[in-house]
């Protein structure tokens, strides 16, 4: 059982982390779909030039112990993801003092979930993935704004295009930060074992 220490931070003891499953814990940090808005979140892959490559997205929804995020299957993300199909997101939550970080195995969503988050998006970012294309980064500024206001008017109701995608990054090492504005801040780190978890209690 998770306290509310647990979720909250400061008074749970080193001689609790064992006992609480990440998995659990990072559900409860994440806000379920509709609760919130979407949490940006840092994404890190591995460029073809070995480079960590680092950029914000948002956190589509945390479900079956994974992080899952969405994007156009042409950008720079996509290639490197098919390349190195490892990844490292960071979640922070400053007014809290929170921070998430997550690394593991990264594979495609499934079309039903992908459907689901796209129809679950807000009409400004449903748009977005139809237009935010190369020939309308190409256009001037005026051409762009005539082309969205165009697009919008005559597609009332959208379904996600062909270029959407969903990815589901399956978590291998859990990093919970928590701030403590009376002493020292803390991490605590779950590393997947064959049967278990390991827990290492860090210095912030």
């Amino acid at each position: 059982m998770i306290t509310s220490s647990a979720v909250f931070g400061q008074d749970c003891t080193p001689a609790e982390y064992p006992s609480i499953d990440p998995i659990r814990l990072a559900g409860m940090w994440i806000p379920a779909p509709g609760s919130a808005p979407p949490p940006l979140m840092a994404l890190a892959t591995v460029g073809a030039d070995g480079f960590p490559r680092v950029r914000h997205v948002l956190l589509s929804e945390f479900a079956d112990g994974a992080v899952y995020f969405h994007t156009d299957t042409g950008s720079a993300k996509v290639a490197e993801l098919r390349d190195h199909p490892q990844a490292a997101v960071a979640v922070a939550w400053p007014e809290v003092g929170r921070q998430l970080l997550v690394r593991g195995t990264v594979t495609r969503a499934t079309a039903a979930e992908e459907r689901a988050v796209y129809a679950r998006r807000g009409r400004y970012l449903q748009l977005l993935a139809w237009l935010n294309t190369p020939e309308q980064a190409a256009l001037p500024v005026a051409a762009r704004h005539a082309a969205w206001t165009e697009f919008d008017a005559a597609h009332a109701d959208l379904e996600p295009p062909g270029s959407w995608a969903g990815f589901a990054l399956r978590p291998e090492e859990f990093t919970f930060w928590r701030g403590d504005p009376d002493g020292p801040s803390q991490r605590v780190r779950y590393r997947r074992a064959e049967t278990a978890w390991t827990v290492e209690v860090l210095p912030g």
